[in-house]
């Protein structure tokens, strides 16, 4: 049901040492809408039985759908928390198959406090383990436009920029990353993109997560991050849509992922362009097969397509059946651990 794949580091000491928990310090959670969905049984198993008893930090790092499932994660019951966001996330209706970029974002809004409840932000910020970081886009240029037409202009602008480089877009974007207080988090990023570390609060944690997922002409950016320079803040996938940057500190890192060929950022989606091996070197990525992916109905992993092609009804049910289905990639995973020799699939 699931493929294990690992940078050539990471293969290694897990060949030697076995796949223990303590192994890893640092959690990565890509950016893909309700693609996550596909990871819904994984995430339930990692962290309410994988990481169960963990008393080392951890470094949570998303942009997008990958910090929502941050949030989550870092909060006392991790399991309830991702729970709700899957619910809420899943039976979510608009208005039309059309909706508003201020309805998406009101929408948005509502689903960060089913996810919260009364104590959720309190208990991120305070989690002694579990550390999440939120990646942001401060979005310059026309890209921080609201007009529709102007925001446009920015998007095709950064889409031939990065066709030819993608350090160009460093013009036009610059990466923050929200994230708990004394963080260690330590990045390189070949690309160049400049970066800022800002330490989550009280004031400022919804908003900067809300950010990580407004995603440009579908929902509106946020303005004026409390604690952050004035400006446009846009989803963090459009520079770290699957990572390609080197996590500094030391331990492998944990990518559950759904697919095995990740995309350094947003408009590389369309592009052949890979991520640079080096920086996956001590990463250990798990993903769903494309077995079980054909079992899927539709034969495919859920998309925000799905709210235009399918009516809200179908769309639910569709989405609940893979959540159902998911705890098979979870099943799976635990069958792998408890083996004596776990295949691992060399990223190159």
């Amino acid at each position: 049901m699931i493929e294990i794949h690992a940078g050539k580091t990471a293969a290694k000491i897990i060949n030697e040492q076995g796949f223990k928990p303590e192994l890893f310090t640092s959690f990565l959670g890509a950016s893909g809408g309700p693609k996550w969905f596909t990871l819904f049984g994984l995430d339930r198993y990692i962290f309410g039985e994988f990481f169960k008893n963990r008393t080392q930090p951890l470094n949570l790092i998303g942009s997008s759908a990958g910090a929502f499932r941050s949030a989550c994660f870092s909060q006392n019951d991790p399991v309830a928390a991702i729970e709700r966001l899957a619910k809420s996330y899943s039976q979510t209706r608009y208005s039309s198959n059309k909706p508003t970029p201020n309805e998406i974002t009101t929408k948005a809004r509502a689903l960060l406090e089913d996810v919260f409840g009364d104590n959720g932000v309190t208990e991120i910020i305070n989690n002694p383990v579990f550390k999440a970081h939120f990646i942001v886009a401060k979005s310059n240029g026309l890209i921080a436009s609201e007009h529709k037409l102007i925001q446009l202009l920015g998007l095709s602008k950064s889409y031939l920029f990065n066709r030819v480089n993608r350090k160009l877009l460093g013009g036009q974007y610059e990466r923050f990353i929200f994230g708990a207080p004394n963080s260690n988090l330590s990045i390189t990023d070949s690309y160049n993109f400049k970066t800022q570390n800002i330490a989550l609060t009280q004031t400022n944690l919804k908003d900067a997560l809300l950010a990580s997922g407004s995603i440009p002409l579908v929902m509106q950016g946020i303005k004026n991050i409390a604690g952050a320079p004035t400006g446009m803040y846009r989803d963090g996938g459009i520079v770290d849509y699957h990572f390609d940057f080197k996590i500094n500190n030391p331990g492998l890192i944990l990518y559950p992922h759904f697919n095995s060929d990740p995309k350094a950022g947003w408009f590389d989606k369309s592009l052949k362009r890979k991520v640079a091996a080096e920086n996956y070197d001590n990463v250990v990525m798990i993903t769903p097969s494309k077995k079980f992916i054909a079992s899927l109905p539709y034969g495919k992993i859920p998309d925000r397509n799905d709210f235009t092609d399918l009516d809200a009804d179908t769309r639910i049910k569709y989405w609940r059946t893979v959540f159902s289905e998911t705890e098979k990639l979870a099943d799976d995973f635990d069958k792998k651990l408890n083996s004596e020799n776990i295949e691992l699939k060399i990223i190159e």
